[in-house]
């Protein structure tokens, strides 16, 4: 445990130095943009790679594809209920921040310094599932409940889903495994080198995104939305734990993985679909710091 807390507080440390850099105006928060296009063009692709190469593919590895996929529609569902009476534009805001999940920025650096490959494996076959809800289950609301349906052809969601490199990765890997094809050593030994950065770049990316000055009159309605977040993930994370007959990576990351962040997309989703950005901003902020401090507590409780 006193290794989980170390590797919890080095990762603490790492978004304080993101945040502090933002401060001093050394690293303007604009700049995170690049940064994002580093982390989910290159080296997640490559942690992927290097995570997925040597892996043994087993039934319940592919059940978290389908859970994840499952549990996004049905918040959703659960999301698109709860606010029901509330205008179109809210219930746009709030139904596509329910559904989704934040694996690739949020979670797999934590995983990384904490589990290894064998958690990146688990949380990289749950973040699969997931993308397809991130990618168009969720941009799919946004833009139904904009009035921008003219924007949701078929083609455009499924290319949207195929530009996904990191989603293009987690398949091709799939594949590779699956028939039994192993990449060339060189391949392996730069994509290593690459993907080190992932986990410092990442942690880095979310102090720079990371806001104490939150959007004023709406405390009801994100009341709301974090508790309709957050009950579904405790409940059902919690559920899952204590009666699936699976082994305990498996039980973890549904544990952790259903109370993780809202995804990074939900953002451009709101530039987009013309939704109120500062509100979309400060559920974003909450969601990340409640989920660090969640995270941390079950860690602690259950481990």
């Amino acid at each position: 445990m006193s290794g989980f807390n170390e590797q919890f507080f080095i990762s603490i440390v790492i978004i304080a130095i993101g945040y502090v850099l933002k401060r001093m105006n050394i690293v303007k928060e604009k700049d995170g943009e690049g940064i994002a296009r580093v982390i989910f063009n290159l080296t997640l692709p490559c942690l992927i790679i290097v995570t997925f190469s040597d892996m043994e593919f087993t039934a319940s590895l592919f059940y978290l594809i389908v859970i994840a996929f499952i549990y996004g529609i049905l918040n959703a569902f659960a999301g698109l209920f709860v606010f029901r009476k509330h205008s179109k534009e809210m219930k746009g805001t709030f139904g596509m921040m329910v559904p989704g999940l934040n694996i690739g920025l949020f979670a797999y650096p934590l995983v990384e310094g904490l589990f290894g490959f064998e958690g990146l494996q688990y949380f990289g076959m749950f973040d699969v599932g997931n993308a397809f809800i991130v990618f168009g289950l969720s941009y799919i609301i946004a833009g139904v409940y904009a009035g921008n349906a003219g924007m949701l052809e078929t083609r455009s969601i499924i290319l949207k889903l195929a530009k996904s490199i990191p989603l293009q990765t987690y398949l091709i890997m799939c594949l590779l495994n699956i028939f039994d094809f192993s990449l060339p050593n060189a391949v392996l030994d730069v994509t290593s080198v690459i993907s080190v950065a992932n986990m410092p770049l990442s942690l880095l990316l979310l102090g720079l995104y990371l806001n104490f000055s939150f959007a004023k009159g709406y405390g009801k309605l994100l009341s709301k939305f974090l508790l309709t977040k957050y009950g579904i993930g405790l409940i059902t994370g919690f559920a899952c734990y204590l009666w699936l007959p699976v082994d305990d990576m498996f039980k973890f990351t549904l544990l952790i993985g259903f109370i993780l962040p809202t995804p990074a997309s939900v953002l451009p989703y709101a530039i987009m679909f013309g939704y109120n950005q500062r509100m979309v901003g400060t559920a974003s902020n909450l969601t990340m710091m409640i989920s660090f401090v969640l995270i941390w507590c079950i860690v602690n409780i259950v481990v």
